[in-house]
């Protein structure tokens, strides 16, 4: 769902920068980190023509390694960059200055630091303010009930509805005695277990229930007190009981022998007072038969340093007594009662898969409204509304983890699924089918990561998950919670790292599942008036400047980590949230553009929070920014004036190739053109060919815009059309991939270019599922097996040698008569013929580096569809000394047409 067009706005960098002369920096090359794509500087590349000089890559392999534990009670940068503070760091980095956006900068940062201030005044830490789900919603307590607790501002009168006690709205409800609501709008509501019929109410109050152990360690029989008793005798030393009821008994007696009606009254009876150590070994040697000694003597030992809390070097012996020990938290588990018991002796006040809605009374009458923090919704039986589904498994069906998380070093290569489309049948298909059937074909194509689009609770499935109406549950279309986490864990055995497609930006303004007008009220959890609707989709805009809703929207990302093990999250649409006008005003590109009155303030410090948060209390987690305006320092750390982000999605290239293969006769594409879009800014750039959006809202897929443009009247396809669509599509994949800046993205089924686009059910097909598939069954065919091939090497290529983790490209040659286009990476050497027709047999590129280069990869091969030109013995090339590009040496290459290869320097010459 793309905000605007890009593809001629975006490469463009903002006329009103002004360079400032670059100084040393103090810091070593590899700390730098990316730079926003319209803050840096327009990066150089010489075509044929030109004479400029282009700087040289690095070639060492650069891997992206995991980040740091946090130390306790601090925030701890991540590798690479700075811990000081500038509001406007990133902006000298990059050499450009601009005093409007660095006083917005410095704006933001206070403001920053204000609802940073406002937040801790509520809660410890981004730690609390990040696990809201720890409390509300439904939660079983120790004793025998449930507590619910969620935010409704606005409400009167609230209580829980349900299976549980017949729907009605008087039972269980926030009243007197039960806590009502706090001076925050937060709502607490307990449910009783109920007693059986013929059982006795628990003797003692703090008798426990174990509800989630996987066993069942019952009541044994010990009363409470008999507990105390044997705590006392096991745990307690004789005499240490009463010692420790007086704390200041030890000292007491040393006054009384010194200062006491016993003690010295005349200086001649006290005569020489010794030093400390002395009396105190000589009133301890007296303390033999009394009991107090008996309990543990913490003599302090001086050795002669300075003194450190945190270093005190004690009695030993006395230590090691105390460490061995048995805690009499052991006895408590003796008085807890098993589940089996609970369940004979109480019926539970809310059992499991019981359906329940929360009931509000507000000033415009009553509602019921599915909880804000409900992790598991249904929709209603008869289709009108929807309602919370209580997930409570007992022990024995609990999913159990099985695998951990993998350690992804390098690229990342990805691979965007939607579970709904993934079946080979015209259905919702399920996690459990996805699972079986599409995640080993993900392995076996040589992707390292999933990116799950649609997988949050939304009534609409045409929406193709983007209308989200319940952040913490999982879509039930798909399956259950633990289907969900049976997926996760799968993909983590297969190696695979899981991300998540979250929206953020808005959300879905439907009243009787979602979040609109939740309390009765209009401002709850999203702006009231124009702003607090988005001008194009329909959806609500959220608040970003109220604690509570950032204590939801950041408990909602910690809630997908912590409970479903999720990798790390792709923040959609961005330029949705950051401008009043939702991204969708005439953009050009300028500075001012940044920090004018149509940005929300408010939304960019919720960026930074949420990057805080994510990165603090989970190291590893990668956070991709979809920015269709790329706002500047998306990438960079937040210390520094950016918003923190690991990557941002380069959205000009997919719409640049779109608009090429429509609109431009491939004779006359441009190759500068091209490598303008890609190159633009490649530090931390995700690219890719085309995603869902390429095909989807009556869009049409690269293959079927490829093959259908020479489709005849009867409807087939000539082999000449087949192989020139291929070549096109293998080359357009191989420059994109390689260009990238360390992450690469691929929609399902564009890996073995899918004919057909996506379009989801709606009216406008009458809710068909003709287009809402893929078709797995092409992958043994013609050339669609050809290009599976072809994108499965590229990405077992990367995985051995790391091309696009490695340093920034050096472009040598660009030439835009000939459509030639030759670059090297660390030491890698791409050439690209982009001619339709014409084929080169002795075509001279520069190179640096004299030396052996061995082709390791060719588009022209049979086994991907090509003709196969190059022979065995033109695998090798070695460098002459004729200087072509401003190069020292250069290399003579076969080019067939539409063809690209990859060279790797395996033997260097020094003359």
């Amino acid at each position: 769902m793309a905000s605007c067009p890009l593809f001629l706005l975006v490469p463009h960098p903002p006329p009103p920068l002004v360079a400032i002369p670059r100084r040393h920096s103090p810091l070593p090359h590899i700390l730098t980190s990316c730079r926003s794509p319209l803050l840096s500087r327009q990066q150089s590349f010489r075509c044929r023509c030109s004479s400029s000089s282009s700087s040289s890559s690095s070639s060492g392999p650069r891997e992206r390694s995991p980040r740091p534990q946090q130390q306790q009670g601090c925030t701890q940068q991540r590798p690479g960059r700075g811990s000081a503070v500038d509001p406007v760091g990133f902006l000298a980095k990059i050499g450009v200055s601009d005093r409007a956006f660095a006083q917005f900068l410095r704006d933001r940062h206070k403001a920053f630091k204000d609802r940073k201030w406002e937040m801790h005044s509520r809660f410890i830490d981004l730690k609390e303010a990040s696990s809201g789900f720890d409390l509300l919603g439904l939660h079983r307590h120790r004793q025998h009930r449930v507590d619910f607790m969620d935010w409704a501002p606005g409400a009167r009168y609230c209580s829980l509805v349900g299976d549980f006690n017949q729907w009605s709205a008087t039972e269980n409800c926030a009243r007197e005695g039960h806590l009502g609501h706090d001076d925050f709008g937060y709502w607490f509501v307990i449910l009783e277990d109920k007693l059986r019929e013929g059982q006795e109410a628990d003797e003692y109050f703090f008798q426990e229930y174990n509800y989630v152990d996987d066993y069942d360690k019952g009541d044994n029989g010990v009363n409470a007190e008999d507990l105390i008793r044997r705590m006392n005798e096991e745990y307690w030393e004789p005499g240490e009981v009463k010692s420790r009821r007086s704390r200041l008994e030890t000292v007491a007696k040393l006054y009384e022998q010194m200062f006491g009606p016993n003690g010295p009254q005349t200086e001649e009876e006290l005569g020489e007072i010794p030093d400390a150590e002395t009396r105190y070994k000589n009133w301890k040697a007296t303390q033999k038969d009394d009991l107090s000694s008996s309990s543990p003597s913490y003599d302090i030992i001086d050795t002669g340093q300075d003194f450190d809390i945190f270093n005190v070097v004690t009695d030993r012996a006395s230590f090691e007594k105390f460490q061995a020990k048995a805690t009499p938290l052991a006895y408590w588990v003796e008085m807890r009662k098993g589940r089996k018991a609970w369940i004979e002796k109480y019926v539970p006040a809310i059992s499991h898969k019981d359906k329940y809605r929360v009931y509000f009374n507000t000033p415009d009458g009553a509602l019921e409204r599915v909880p804000a923090w409900a992790t598991y919704v249904l929709p209603d039986a008869e289709g009108m509304q929807s309602y919370a589904v209580h997930w409570e498994p007992p022990p024995e069906e609990i999913y159990k983890w099985r695998f951990q998380r993998p350690k992804i070093k390098g690229s990342l290569r990805i691979y965007e699924c939607h579970v709904g489309i993934s079946g080979s049948e015209q259905k919702i298909s399920s996690f459990q089918e996805f699972m079986s059937s599409v995640l080993p074909h993900i392995k076996e194509a040589g992707y390292n990561a999933i990116q799950l689009i649609g997988v949050p609770e939304h009534k609409d499935y045409s929406s193709v998950g983007y209308k989200v109406t319940n952040y913490f549950a999982v879509s039930s279309r798909f399956g259950t919670p633990d289907d969900f986490k049976k997926l996760v864990d799968e993909a983590h055995g297969l190696g695979l790292l899981v991300l998540l497609d979250i929206v953020h930006s808005y959300a879905s303004a439907d009243e009787l599942v979602g979040l609109s007008l939740y309390d009765g009220s209009n401002d709850c959890y999203f702006h009231s008036g124009k702003r607090g609707h988005h001008k194009y989709w329909g959806t609500r805009m959220f608040k970003y400047d109220d604690v509570d809703v950032l204590h939801f929207l950041l408990s909602n990302l910690n809630w997908w980590v912590t409970e479903y093990q999720i990798d790390g999250f792709q923040f959609h649409s961005l330029s949705s949230m950051l401008y009043t006008h939702n991204g969708f005003s005439t953009f050009t590109g300028a500075i001012e553009e940044y920090c004018n009155q149509y940005v929300d303030k408010d939304a960019l410090i919720y960026l930074i929070l949420a990057n805080e948060m994510l990165h603090e209390l989970h190291p590893d987690i990668i956070t991709i920014a979809e920015d269709a305006t790329y706002y500047p320092g998306l990438c960079e750390p937040t210390t520094q004036g950016g918003l923190g982000f690991d990557y941002w999605t380069n959205l000009s290239i997919p719409d640049m190739w779109l608009w090429h293969l429509e609109n431009v006769p491939e004779r006359e594409w441009s190759m500068s053109k091209i490598m303008k879009v890609l190159i633009s800014s490649n530090h931390n750039m995700l690219s890719y060919v085309e995603n869902h959006n390429q095909s989807i809202s009556g869009r049409k897929s690269f293959a079927e815009i490829v093959l259908n443009t020479g489709m005849s009247s009867s409807g087939s396809v000539d082999d000449d059309l087949i192989f020139r669509a291929s070549s096109l599509l293998k080359i357009i994949k191989l420059i994109t991939f390689t260009t990238s800046g360390g992450a690469y993205l691929n929609f399902m089924g564009n890996e073995f270019a899918h004919p057909k686009r996506v379009e989801f059910p709606m009216s406008s097909n009458d809710y068909s599922f003709h287009l809402a598939y893929r078709q797995w069954e092409l992958l043994d065919k013609g050339v669609h097996k050809n290009v599976f091939n072809f994108d499965k090497d590229i990405m077992t290529l990367d995985e051995n040698e790391r091309i696009i983790s490695r340093g920034s490209l050096n472009i040598h040659h660009c030439d835009d008569t000939n459509m030639v286009i030759s670059f090297t990476r660390g030491p890698f050497l791409f050439v690209f013929n982009f001619n339709p027709d014409v084929p080169y047999q002795l075509y001279r590129i520069g190179v640096d580096e004299a030396g052996e280069y061995q082709l390791i990869l060719n588009t022209d091969e049979t086994k991907y569809g090509g003709c196969g030109e190059l022979n065995s013995s033109q695998y090798m090339k070695r460098t002459n000394d004729k200087r072509v590009d401003g190069c020292r040496n250069s290399l003579e290459l076969t080019l067939a047409s539409r063809s690209a290869q990859v060279y790797k320097l395996v033997r260097i010459l020094r003359i």
